[in-house]
């Protein structure tokens, strides 16, 4: 199973505060574990909100909205796409995770990514070939 961790952001990770070397030092090792294990499939760290923006959808209109964003502990500091046998699975590396904002609290969220079969009877053969297709330019374009 594919598994999304988001790191929750923080009010220093949206103050723009930096990792130190030490924590850069630690989570470079664990996502070095990560890979050695095959668990990691990708994972970055993403800039404050207030370089960000939202799109806002209602009905056929369309709002953007610059940051930043209210409510600290609902936005995103980074993330990590991990492949997994288990929910639990993905607990333990994540518990082994070094404290990703060190000096304040902070919190690692696991979501289970949809896979074909959630979708049932929605999930046509045409449906498929379309992601199939995707997929496969998606490869293209990157290994160029």
């Amino acid at each position: 199973m594919k598994v999304m961790v988001i790191v929750k952001a923080t009010k220093n990770s949206e103050a723009g505060i930096m990792p130190s070397e030490q924590l850069l030092t630690e989570m470079g090792n664990y996502n070095e574990e990560l890979v050695k294990a095959g668990i990691m499939l990708a994972g970055d760290g993403l800039h404050p909100s207030a370089k960000g923006k939202r799109v806002r959808f209602s009905g056929a209109q369309r709002t953007v909205v610059d940051g930043p964003f209210a409510e600290t502990k609902e936005l995103i500091a980074g993330f990590w796409i991990w492949q997994v046998r288990s929910m639990a699975e993905a607990v333990e590396w994540a518990r082994r995770c070094p404290a990703p904002m060190p000096g304040e609290e902070s919190e690692l969220e696991l979501r289970p990514i949809f896979d074909a079969a959630d979708f049932g009877e929605a999930y046509t053969p045409e449906v498929q070939a379309q992601e199939d297709r995707i997929r496969a330019e998606l490869e293209r374009q990157h290994e160029a």
